[in-house]
């Protein structure tokens, strides 16, 4: 049974933010996500141990929380590495039929 639409968006989710804390690269705005959609996949991640947060001030001198993946955040994105690839190769198939 196919897991629900909500579920399949969080994984992804999850998964685009654990490889953005991996590479520290930005999406060029391909991808741009809304607070109310960010801070539950942080806190998600940070459950699960696989991203741990410390507390700072950013350039505009304003508090901050920054994000670093963890040692088992790593080894769940390479985990995830492949069967990603294989859910990029399906949604672009699908998207790719007319």
């Amino acid at each position: 049974m196919a897991p629900p639409e909500r579920e399949v968006v969080q994984v992804t989710l999850d998964f685009l933010v654990l490889k953005t804390l991996d590479s520290k690269q930005v999406s060029e705005d391909l991808l741009r996500l809304n607070q109310g959609t960010l801070y539950p996949a942080l806190l998600r991640l940070d459950q699960r141990c696989w991203i741990a947060s410390r507390g700072g001030i950013s350039e505009n001198n304003h508090k901050a929380e920054y994000y670093s993946l963890t040692r088992a955040g790593r080894r769940h994105l390479w985990k995830k590495r492949k069967s990603g690839g294989r859910m990029s190769a399906i949604i672009n198939r699908v998207l790719s039929v007319s």
